[in-house]
Protein backbone atom coordinates (compact mmCIF):
# COMPACT_ATOMS: atom_id res chain seq x y z
CA UNK A 1 0.00 0.00 0.00
CA UNK A 2 1.62 3.24 -1.03
CA UNK A 3 2.15 5.93 1.70
CA UNK A 4 -0.69 8.22 0.51
CA UNK A 5 -3.21 5.57 0.28
CA UNK A 6 -2.32 4.59 4.06
CA UNK A 7 -2.86 8.50 4.56
CA UNK A 8 -6.23 8.69 2.87
CA UNK A 9 -7.57 5.77 4.77
CA UNK A 10 -6.46 7.41 8.05
CA UNK A 11 -8.54 10.21 7.01
CA UNK A 12 -11.42 7.91 6.30
CA UNK A 13 -11.09 7.05 9.65
CA UNK A 14 -10.83 9.84 11.42
CA UNK A 15 -13.55 12.32 8.83
CA UNK A 16 -16.25 9.42 7.48
CA UNK A 17 -16.41 6.07 9.25
CA UNK A 18 -14.13 4.36 11.06
CA UNK A 19 -15.70 0.82 11.94
CA UNK A 20 -16.31 0.55 7.70
CA UNK A 21 -12.90 2.02 6.93
CA UNK A 22 -11.25 -0.65 9.55
CA UNK A 23 -13.52 -3.18 8.52
CA UNK A 24 -12.31 -3.11 4.80
CA UNK A 25 -8.99 -3.20 5.45
CA UNK A 26 -9.05 -6.12 8.34
CA UNK A 27 -10.95 -8.12 5.11
CA UNK A 28 -7.64 -7.17 3.30
CA UNK A 29 -9.88 -5.16 0.97
CA UNK A 30 -8.02 -1.77 0.94
CA UNK A 31 -9.92 -0.24 -2.37
CA UNK A 32 -10.08 3.61 -2.74
CA UNK A 33 -11.69 3.52 -5.77
CA UNK A 34 -10.59 6.56 -8.09
CA UNK A 35 -11.66 6.26 -12.02
CA UNK A 36 -13.91 4.13 -13.38
CA UNK A 37 -15.04 3.36 -16.58
CA UNK A 38 -17.34 0.84 -18.00
CA UNK A 39 -17.04 -2.04 -16.27
CA UNK A 40 -13.55 -1.35 -14.48
CA UNK A 41 -12.52 0.40 -11.50
CA UNK A 42 -9.33 2.04 -10.50
CA UNK A 43 -7.69 2.21 -7.38
CA UNK A 44 -6.18 5.28 -6.53
CA UNK A 45 -3.42 3.54 -6.76
CA UNK A 46 -3.63 2.78 -10.25
CA UNK A 47 -4.59 -0.70 -9.88
CA UNK A 48 -7.44 -1.92 -12.51
CA UNK A 49 -10.55 -4.31 -11.18
CA UNK A 50 -13.42 -5.68 -12.88
CA UNK A 51 -16.59 -4.61 -11.34
CA UNK A 52 -18.65 -7.79 -10.41
CA UNK A 53 -20.23 -6.19 -7.37
CA UNK A 54 -21.92 -2.80 -9.47
CA UNK A 55 -22.95 -1.54 -6.22
CA UNK A 56 -25.56 -4.13 -5.97
CA UNK A 57 -26.40 -3.13 -9.96
CA UNK A 58 -26.09 0.52 -9.95
CA UNK A 59 -23.61 0.31 -12.32
CA UNK A 60 -25.88 -2.44 -14.87
CA UNK A 61 -24.77 -0.63 -18.06
CA UNK A 62 -21.30 0.15 -16.50
CA UNK A 63 -19.81 2.81 -14.84
CA UNK A 64 -20.11 6.68 -16.38
CA UNK A 65 -22.25 4.81 -19.63
CA UNK A 66 -21.75 7.23 -22.09
CA UNK A 67 -25.34 7.26 -23.19
CA UNK A 68 -26.20 8.29 -19.84
CA UNK A 69 -23.22 10.53 -19.85
CA UNK A 70 -24.30 12.44 -22.60
CA UNK A 71 -28.25 12.44 -21.05
CA UNK A 72 -27.46 14.04 -18.17
CA UNK A 73 -25.13 16.46 -19.80
CA UNK A 74 -27.72 17.42 -22.14
CA UNK A 75 -30.28 17.55 -19.18
CA UNK A 76 -28.13 20.42 -17.53
CA UNK A 77 -28.34 22.63 -20.32
CA UNK A 78 -31.73 23.09 -19.08
CA UNK A 79 -32.66 21.84 -16.17
CA UNK A 80 -31.62 21.32 -12.50
CA UNK A 81 -33.12 19.00 -9.97
CA UNK A 82 -36.50 21.08 -10.03
CA UNK A 83 -39.16 21.71 -6.94
CA UNK A 84 -40.45 18.60 -5.72
CA UNK A 85 -43.91 20.31 -4.76
CA UNK A 86 -44.66 21.08 -8.74
CA UNK A 87 -45.27 19.22 -11.42
CA UNK A 88 -42.49 18.57 -13.71
CA UNK A 89 -42.01 17.55 -17.24
CA UNK A 90 -39.16 15.34 -16.61
CA UNK A 91 -40.87 13.54 -13.34
CA UNK A 92 -44.25 12.58 -15.61
CA UNK A 93 -42.46 11.01 -18.50
CA UNK A 94 -40.46 8.65 -16.61
CA UNK A 95 -43.43 8.45 -14.69
CA UNK A 96 -45.75 7.15 -17.90
CA UNK A 97 -42.27 5.21 -19.03
CA UNK A 98 -42.56 2.80 -16.21
CA UNK A 99 -46.32 2.47 -16.50
CA UNK A 100 -45.68 1.24 -20.32
CA UNK A 101 -43.23 -1.15 -18.92
CA UNK A 102 -44.27 -1.99 -15.37
CA UNK A 103 -45.01 -5.84 -14.69
CA UNK A 104 -48.74 -5.47 -14.02
CA UNK A 105 -51.14 -3.18 -16.20
CA UNK A 106 -52.86 -1.93 -12.81
CA UNK A 107 -49.55 0.14 -11.29
CA UNK A 108 -50.56 3.53 -12.30
CA UNK A 109 -49.11 6.22 -10.40
CA UNK A 110 -44.66 6.18 -10.08
CA UNK A 111 -44.44 8.60 -6.44
CA UNK A 112 -40.72 9.09 -6.01
CA UNK A 113 -37.79 8.46 -3.30
CA UNK A 114 -33.96 9.55 -3.69
CA UNK A 115 -32.41 6.14 -2.60
CA UNK A 116 -34.38 2.60 -2.27
CA UNK A 117 -34.49 2.87 1.82
CA UNK A 118 -36.76 5.66 1.09
CA UNK A 119 -38.75 4.22 -1.39
CA UNK A 120 -39.18 1.23 0.78
CA UNK A 121 -40.69 3.72 3.49
CA UNK A 122 -42.87 5.11 0.55
CA UNK A 123 -44.82 1.32 -0.14
CA UNK A 124 -45.21 0.68 3.31
CA UNK A 125 -47.02 3.95 4.03
CA UNK A 126 -49.05 3.20 1.00
CA UNK A 127 -50.02 -0.51 2.12
CA UNK A 128 -51.08 0.76 5.75
CA UNK A 129 -53.13 3.80 4.14
CA UNK A 130 -54.74 1.53 1.69
CA UNK A 131 -55.74 -1.48 3.36
CA UNK A 132 -55.80 0.08 6.67
CA UNK A 133 -53.69 -2.47 9.00
CA UNK A 134 -50.14 -1.92 10.37
CA UNK A 135 -48.43 -5.54 9.97
CA UNK A 136 -45.78 -6.15 7.54
CA UNK A 137 -44.35 -9.75 6.60
CA UNK A 138 -41.18 -10.02 5.33
CA UNK A 139 -38.86 -12.85 4.90
CA UNK A 140 -36.17 -13.95 7.69
CA UNK A 141 -32.76 -12.14 6.61
CA UNK A 142 -34.73 -9.92 4.30
CA UNK A 143 -33.48 -6.69 2.93
CA UNK A 144 -35.23 -3.56 2.12
CA UNK A 145 -32.88 -1.38 3.58
CA UNK A 146 -31.80 1.74 6.53
CA UNK A 147 -34.48 3.83 6.50
CA UNK A 148 -37.67 4.22 9.63
CA UNK A 149 -39.79 1.59 8.12
CA UNK A 150 -37.27 -0.63 5.39
CA UNK A 151 -35.33 -0.98 8.35
CA UNK A 152 -38.09 -2.99 10.39
CA UNK A 153 -38.75 -5.34 7.84
CA UNK A 154 -35.26 -6.61 7.33
CA UNK A 155 -32.36 -8.51 9.51
CA UNK A 156 -32.23 -7.04 13.18
CA UNK A 157 -28.93 -7.00 12.91
CA UNK A 158 -29.45 -3.76 11.38
CA UNK A 159 -32.64 -2.56 13.71
CA UNK A 160 -30.77 -3.57 16.93
CA UNK A 161 -28.30 -1.05 16.45
CA UNK A 162 -30.26 1.92 17.01
CA UNK A 163 -32.47 0.54 19.07
CA UNK A 164 -35.20 0.33 15.97
CA UNK A 165 -36.12 -3.27 16.90
CA UNK A 166 -40.19 -4.11 16.19
CA UNK A 167 -41.69 -3.58 19.82
CA UNK A 168 -45.23 -4.03 18.56
CA UNK A 169 -45.58 -6.87 16.59
CA UNK A 170 -46.20 -5.28 13.63
CA UNK A 171 -43.17 -6.74 11.39
CA UNK A 172 -43.30 -10.95 10.61
CA UNK A 173 -40.44 -12.71 9.46
CA UNK A 174 -41.25 -16.23 7.91
CA UNK A 175 -38.84 -18.25 6.72
CA UNK A 176 -38.07 -17.55 2.83
CA UNK A 177 -39.85 -20.85 0.25
CA UNK A 178 -41.99 -21.91 3.45
CA UNK A 179 -45.46 -21.13 2.21
CA UNK A 180 -47.30 -22.71 5.31
CA UNK A 181 -45.30 -20.16 7.68
CA UNK A 182 -46.83 -17.46 5.46
CA UNK A 183 -49.95 -18.37 5.55
CA UNK A 184 -50.05 -18.91 9.20
CA UNK A 185 -48.76 -15.18 9.08
CA UNK A 186 -51.58 -13.79 7.19
CA UNK A 187 -54.37 -15.81 8.71
CA UNK A 188 -55.75 -13.41 11.17
CA UNK A 189 -56.15 -11.06 8.05
CA UNK A 190 -55.05 -8.05 9.53
CA UNK A 191 -51.86 -8.06 7.54
CA UNK A 192 -51.18 -4.83 5.08
CA UNK A 193 -48.27 -6.21 2.75
CA UNK A 194 -46.22 -8.67 2.04
CA UNK A 195 -42.77 -7.67 0.92
CA UNK A 196 -40.66 -9.61 -1.16
CA UNK A 197 -37.34 -9.31 -3.33
CA UNK A 198 -38.13 -11.43 -5.67
CA UNK A 199 -34.76 -13.03 -5.57
CA UNK A 200 -33.39 -11.58 -1.73
CA UNK A 201 -30.04 -10.51 -2.94
CA UNK A 202 -28.37 -9.44 0.95
CA UNK A 203 -29.67 -13.09 1.59
CA UNK A 204 -27.20 -14.72 -0.95
CA UNK A 205 -29.54 -15.12 -3.92
CA UNK A 206 -31.47 -17.91 -2.37
CA UNK A 207 -34.21 -18.70 -5.32
CA UNK A 208 -37.55 -19.16 -5.25
CA UNK A 209 -39.05 -22.49 -5.09
CA UNK A 210 -41.26 -22.92 -8.02
CA UNK A 211 -44.53 -22.04 -7.67
CA UNK A 212 -43.51 -20.13 -4.04
CA UNK A 213 -43.93 -16.41 -5.29
CA UNK A 214 -47.03 -17.29 -6.78
CA UNK A 215 -48.29 -19.10 -3.76
CA UNK A 216 -47.92 -16.37 -1.79
CA UNK A 217 -49.21 -13.64 -3.96
CA UNK A 218 -52.55 -16.07 -4.42
CA UNK A 219 -52.87 -15.79 -0.28
CA UNK A 220 -52.37 -12.23 -0.51
CA UNK A 221 -55.54 -12.32 -2.57
CA UNK A 222 -57.59 -14.73 -0.03
CA UNK A 223 -56.10 -12.31 3.29
CA UNK A 224 -56.80 -9.13 0.86
CA UNK A 225 -53.46 -8.29 2.00
CA UNK A 226 -51.13 -6.21 -0.45
CA UNK A 227 -47.68 -7.79 -2.26
CA UNK A 228 -44.63 -5.49 -2.79
CA UNK A 229 -41.94 -6.73 -5.05
CA UNK A 230 -38.57 -5.07 -3.99
CA UNK A 231 -37.36 -5.12 -7.30
CA UNK A 232 -34.33 -2.71 -6.65
CA UNK A 233 -31.24 -5.35 -6.65
CA UNK A 234 -33.50 -8.23 -9.41
CA UNK A 235 -35.08 -5.08 -11.99
CA UNK A 236 -33.80 -3.89 -15.09
CA UNK A 237 -33.16 -6.77 -17.18
CA UNK A 238 -31.08 -8.75 -14.95
CA UNK A 239 -33.03 -11.93 -14.90
CA UNK A 240 -33.62 -11.74 -18.61
CA UNK A 241 -37.07 -9.88 -18.39
CA UNK A 242 -37.38 -6.41 -17.26
CA UNK A 243 -38.54 -7.17 -13.50
CA UNK A 244 -38.02 -10.49 -11.79
CA UNK A 245 -41.07 -10.52 -10.87
CA UNK A 246 -42.52 -11.17 -14.32
CA UNK A 247 -40.25 -14.52 -14.80
CA UNK A 248 -42.16 -16.02 -11.82
CA UNK A 249 -45.41 -14.62 -13.39
CA UNK A 250 -46.42 -12.12 -10.62
CA UNK A 251 -48.67 -8.75 -10.53
CA UNK A 252 -47.85 -6.90 -7.87
CA UNK A 253 -50.12 -4.31 -6.00
CA UNK A 254 -46.51 -1.82 -5.51
CA UNK A 255 -43.27 -1.98 -6.91
CA UNK A 256 -39.80 -0.50 -6.31
CA UNK A 257 -36.93 0.25 -8.07
CA UNK A 258 -33.59 2.02 -7.15
CA UNK A 259 -29.88 1.55 -7.99
CA UNK A 260 -29.77 0.87 -11.33
CA UNK A 261 -32.55 2.93 -12.99
CA UNK A 262 -30.33 6.33 -12.83
CA UNK A 263 -27.62 4.07 -13.96
CA UNK A 264 -24.99 5.46 -10.65
CA UNK A 265 -25.46 8.87 -12.71
CA UNK A 266 -27.94 10.35 -10.27
CA UNK A 267 -29.55 8.99 -7.27
CA UNK A 268 -33.24 8.07 -7.49
CA UNK A 269 -35.93 5.37 -6.40
CA UNK A 270 -39.52 4.83 -7.84
CA UNK A 271 -42.25 3.36 -6.43
CA UNK A 272 -45.02 2.22 -8.69
CA UNK A 273 -48.47 2.11 -7.63
CA UNK A 274 -51.54 0.72 -8.59
CA UNK A 275 -55.17 2.61 -8.48
CA UNK A 276 -56.21 0.13 -5.73
CA UNK A 277 -53.06 1.68 -3.69
CA UNK A 278 -52.75 5.25 -4.68
CA UNK A 279 -55.89 6.26 -2.73
CA UNK A 280 -53.40 9.03 -0.62
CA UNK A 281 -51.78 10.63 -3.60
CA UNK A 282 -55.44 12.34 -4.01
CA UNK A 283 -56.50 11.99 -0.01
CA UNK A 284 -53.30 14.11 0.34
CA UNK A 285 -50.66 14.58 -2.27
CA UNK A 286 -48.54 16.19 0.08
CA UNK A 287 -48.02 12.91 2.22
CA UNK A 288 -44.82 11.89 1.73
CA UNK A 289 -42.70 14.85 0.95
CA UNK A 290 -39.19 14.13 -0.47
CA UNK A 291 -36.29 17.22 -2.08
CA UNK A 292 -34.33 15.23 -3.73
CA UNK A 293 -37.04 12.63 -4.64
CA UNK A 294 -38.07 12.29 -8.61
CA UNK A 295 -35.24 15.30 -9.10
CA UNK A 296 -35.72 16.05 -12.85
CA UNK A 297 -32.05 15.20 -13.86
CA UNK A 298 -32.00 11.78 -12.64
CA UNK A 299 -35.59 11.33 -14.05
CA UNK A 300 -33.68 12.28 -17.93
CA UNK A 301 -31.30 9.76 -16.81
CA UNK A 302 -33.92 7.51 -16.22
CA UNK A 303 -36.08 7.50 -19.08
CA UNK A 304 -32.27 6.80 -21.22
CA UNK A 305 -32.12 3.55 -18.64
CA UNK A 306 -35.16 2.08 -19.33
CA UNK A 307 -34.95 2.83 -23.23
CA UNK A 308 -31.55 1.24 -22.92
CA UNK A 309 -32.25 -1.91 -20.86
CA UNK A 310 -35.43 -2.81 -23.24
CA UNK A 311 -32.85 -3.10 -26.19
CA UNK A 312 -33.33 -6.82 -27.89
CA UNK A 313 -30.01 -6.70 -28.03
CA UNK A 314 -30.06 -6.47 -23.89
CA UNK A 315 -31.50 -9.33 -22.84
CA UNK A 316 -29.58 -11.13 -25.65
CA UNK A 317 -26.89 -9.98 -23.86
CA UNK A 318 -28.02 -11.21 -20.54
CA UNK A 319 -28.53 -14.84 -21.93
CA UNK A 320 -25.41 -15.22 -23.37
CA UNK A 321 -22.96 -13.63 -21.07
CA UNK A 322 -25.45 -15.45 -18.00
CA UNK A 323 -24.58 -18.85 -19.98
CA UNK A 324 -21.24 -18.17 -20.48
CA UNK A 325 -20.26 -17.59 -17.26
CA UNK A 326 -22.78 -20.34 -16.00
CA UNK A 327 -20.71 -22.96 -18.28
CA UNK A 328 -17.05 -21.94 -16.82
CA UNK A 329 -17.90 -21.34 -12.99
CA UNK A 330 -19.33 -25.09 -13.21
CA UNK A 331 -16.54 -26.38 -14.63
CA UNK A 332 -14.19 -24.53 -11.35
CA UNK A 333 -17.00 -25.55 -9.32
CA UNK A 334 -16.19 -29.73 -10.53
CA UNK A 335 -12.68 -28.93 -9.69
CA UNK A 336 -12.99 -27.73 -6.18
CA UNK A 337 -15.88 -29.12 -5.15
CA UNK A 338 -14.90 -29.81 -1.52
CA UNK A 339 -15.48 -26.36 -1.05
CA UNK A 340 -16.83 -24.62 -3.86
CA UNK A 341 -20.75 -26.44 -3.66
CA UNK A 342 -23.05 -24.68 -5.33
CA UNK A 343 -23.94 -22.18 -7.72
CA UNK A 344 -27.45 -20.04 -7.60
CA UNK A 345 -28.46 -18.24 -10.49
CA UNK A 346 -30.93 -16.16 -13.07
CA UNK A 347 -29.84 -14.70 -15.85
CA UNK A 348 -26.85 -12.34 -14.37
CA UNK A 349 -28.04 -13.25 -10.70
CA UNK A 350 -25.58 -14.95 -9.26
CA UNK A 351 -24.90 -16.41 -5.98
CA UNK A 352 -21.80 -18.47 -5.76
CA UNK A 353 -21.83 -20.84 -2.24
CA UNK A 354 -18.92 -21.83 -1.00
CA UNK A 355 -18.58 -24.83 1.90
CA UNK A 356 -17.48 -22.90 4.68
CA UNK A 357 -19.92 -20.33 6.86
CA UNK A 358 -17.33 -17.45 6.20
CA UNK A 359 -16.24 -18.83 3.00
CA UNK A 360 -16.40 -16.09 0.19
CA UNK A 361 -14.81 -13.65 2.37
CA UNK A 362 -11.19 -15.06 1.11
CA UNK A 363 -12.74 -15.68 -1.96
CA UNK A 364 -13.78 -12.03 -2.19
CA UNK A 365 -9.83 -11.09 -0.89
CA UNK A 366 -8.23 -13.13 -3.27
CA UNK A 367 -10.36 -11.89 -6.29
CA UNK A 368 -9.26 -8.81 -4.87
CA UNK A 369 -5.92 -9.30 -5.20
CA UNK A 370 -6.18 -11.03 -8.19
CA UNK A 371 -8.21 -7.54 -9.94
CA UNK A 372 -11.69 -8.78 -9.66
CA UNK A 373 -14.26 -7.30 -7.20
CA UNK A 374 -17.04 -9.14 -5.85
CA UNK A 375 -18.81 -8.92 -2.40
CA UNK A 376 -19.52 -11.23 0.02
CA UNK A 377 -23.25 -11.70 1.01
CA UNK A 378 -23.91 -9.79 4.28
CA UNK A 379 -26.45 -11.73 6.02
CA UNK A 380 -24.70 -15.05 4.60
CA UNK A 381 -21.25 -14.64 4.59
CA UNK A 382 -20.82 -18.28 2.80
CA UNK A 383 -22.28 -17.04 -0.53
CA UNK A 384 -20.10 -14.89 -2.93
CA UNK A 385 -22.56 -12.02 -4.67
CA UNK A 386 -21.72 -12.09 -8.18
CA UNK A 387 -23.30 -10.04 -10.54
CA UNK A 388 -21.76 -9.21 -14.22
CA UNK A 389 -23.27 -6.03 -16.20
CA UNK A 390 -25.63 -6.08 -18.30
CA UNK A 391 -23.12 -5.36 -21.22
CA UNK A 392 -20.24 -7.36 -20.07
CA UNK A 393 -18.28 -8.14 -23.43
CA UNK A 394 -17.58 -12.01 -23.68
CA UNK A 395 -13.50 -11.11 -23.50
CA UNK A 396 -13.86 -9.44 -19.91
CA UNK A 397 -15.90 -12.36 -18.87
CA UNK A 398 -13.08 -14.82 -19.81
CA UNK A 399 -10.73 -12.94 -17.94
CA UNK A 400 -13.19 -13.14 -15.32
CA UNK A 401 -12.99 -17.10 -14.97
CA UNK A 402 -9.63 -16.95 -14.97
CA UNK A 403 -8.85 -15.41 -12.27
CA UNK A 404 -12.17 -16.72 -10.28
CA UNK A 405 -10.51 -20.52 -11.20
CA UNK A 406 -7.00 -18.68 -8.85
CA UNK A 407 -8.87 -17.19 -6.28
CA UNK A 408 -11.18 -20.01 -5.35
CA UNK A 409 -8.17 -22.10 -5.43
CA UNK A 410 -6.27 -20.45 -3.13
CA UNK A 411 -9.16 -19.57 -0.71
CA UNK A 412 -9.60 -23.31 -0.78
CA UNK A 413 -6.26 -24.33 0.26
CA UNK A 414 -6.30 -21.27 3.02
CA UNK A 415 -9.59 -22.36 4.66
CA UNK A 416 -9.07 -26.08 4.48
CA UNK A 417 -5.45 -25.87 5.63
CA UNK A 418 -7.20 -24.47 8.53
CA UNK A 419 -9.63 -26.53 9.39
CA UNK A 420 -7.21 -29.23 8.87
CA UNK A 421 -4.99 -27.37 11.57
CA UNK A 422 -7.90 -27.45 13.82
CA UNK A 423 -8.58 -31.17 13.86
Amino acid sequence: MSEAKTEFLERSKKFWNPGKTQDWIDFGVDLVIDRREGYYLYDMDGRRLLDFHLNGGTYNLGHRNPELVEALKAGTQRFDMGNHHFPALARTALAEALKECAPSPNLQYTAYASGGGEAIDIALKTARHATKRKKIISIKKAYHGHTGLAVKAGDDRFSKLFLSEDVNDEFIQVTFNDLTEMEDALKGRDVAAVILETIPATYGFPMPNEGYLTSVKRLCEKYETLYIADEVQTGLMRTGAMWGCMKYGVEPDIMVTGKGIAGGMYPLACVLISERCGGWLKEDGFGHISTGGGAELGCIVSIKTLEIVQRPEVATMVRYIGNFLRTGLDEIRQAYSDFFVEIRQHGVIMGLVFNDVQGAKPVMRHLYENGVWAIFSTLDPSVLQFKPGLLLSQTDAEEVLRRMAIAVELARNEVMGVKRRKL
